[in-house]
């Protein structure tokens, strides 16, 4: 692992946020903004997009930012870009792929160890995203205003600047069933994004409001609420480490909620594209570990069959597919591996 440690400042004079900066010493002995947030990045062969993201963060104004990149052994020369480009970015260059909540672990590590006094604010973020003029302000001031919120998310917004969902209920058997069984096959068709579904109507509107948790895409955390609950699982390779973490933050007191005024634009599965069936594959390893850790064995012996059952469906969806001409056999083999390696894994217990 190789660390280069340079602070990433970004000045502003906005009157709400002034009171909770402080004044840090630089070497040659000058004063500088102590950081309000420490961003931590975690990427993964996505240079153009990580590029762009540290670029969007550049344009911030009204609050001093921190912020560190964890690369998790790209191939791609990530690391190599953030050296050379943004030589005012912290980087962590690790060697080996350790996933999302361990290379995001190490961050907030390394981070809380920096010279001076650590932010009072840490934000994670994806670094497929974009974040628009104000959105982290606005976070800020919200956290600010409202001492017993101890994580917001923004609004997510697709590609092409419609709203993406990002703000949702912990699981339940119906939103798994949903997921598996799509409605408008057996159930109406408008089940599917409703509040049955674990989703929130209010995300359709501009007040803030609470939530379960958003998607991992960007979360803004206190400092505070981190040392009480503790850092993300790393048992979690990839998915529901948010789920995970957003749960114990609700268990200890906290509460979270989304901030739609504060826009943030993601593009979704840069990294975890690269390797759809291996993926497809964590995500069920970790909502079965999530139910594993928290519900009671009936409901994680009735969440396994409802898997299988699904697996079952989507071996059949990709037959279909294949004899229609719209498949290549070479796809329909990986597809049905990937789908029995799922339906075996619902019969192991997992710690």
């Amino acid at each position: 692992m190789k660390v280069y440690r340079v602070a990433a400042i970004c000045h502003g004079t906005s009157s709400a946020l002034q009171s909770a900066k402080r004044v840090l010493p630089t070497p040659n002995g000058s004063a500088m903004d102590q950081p309000l947030v420490d961003v931590v990045i975690v990427s993964y062969n996505t240079a153009a997009l990580l590029r762009a993201c540290l670029r969007s963060l550049g344009v911030c104004r009204q609050l001093p930012l921190r912020i560190l990149v964890v690369d998790n052994a790209s191939h791609d020369g990530s690391a190599a870009m953030v050296r050379e480009q943004f030589p005012h970015v912290e980087l962590i260059a690790l060697d080996a792929n350790l996933g999302f909540a361990s290379g995001t672990n190490h961050g907030l590590h390394q981070i809380a160890h920096l010279p001076g006094a650590p932010a009072p604010y840490l934000l994670l973020l994806n670094p497929d995203t974009i974040v628009h003029p104000e959105a982290l302000e606005t976070m800020v001031a919200f956290l600010e205003a409202h001492p017993r919120v101890g994580l917001v998310g923004p609004r997510l917004l697709n590609p092409d600047g419609t709203p993406q969902a990002a703000a949702f209920r912990f699981p339940t058997l119906l939103m798994l069933f949903f997921d598996l069984f799509p409605p408008g096959e057996l159930l109406p068709g408008r089940l599917y994004g409703s509040w049955w579904h674990g989703r929130y109507p209010e995300e359709r509107g501009t007040e803030p409001f609470a939530i379960d948790h958003p998607l991992g895409a960007c979360m803004l955390v206190r400092r505070t609420t981190l040392a009480e609950v503790g850092p993300l699982d790393d048992r979690y390779f990839m998915y529901s480490e948010e789920v995970e973490w957003c749960w114990r933050i609700r268990r200890a007191g906290w509460a979270i909620w989304q901030v739609p005024t504060a826009l943030i634009t993601h593009v979704g599965g840069a990294a975890t594209s690269q390797f759809r069936h291996t993926m497809f594959v964590a995500l069920w390893q970790s909502r079965d570990r999530f139910t594993a850790q928290y519900r009671p064995t009936w409901r994680l012996m009735l969440q396994r069959a409802i898997v299988r059952a699904g697996m079952v469906r989507l071996a059949l969806v990709a037959w279909r597919a294949y004899l229609r001409g719209e498949l290549s056999r070479q796809e329909l083999q990986l597809r049905l591996l990937t789908y029995d390696r799922v339906r075996r894994d619902c019969r192991r217990v997992r710690a």
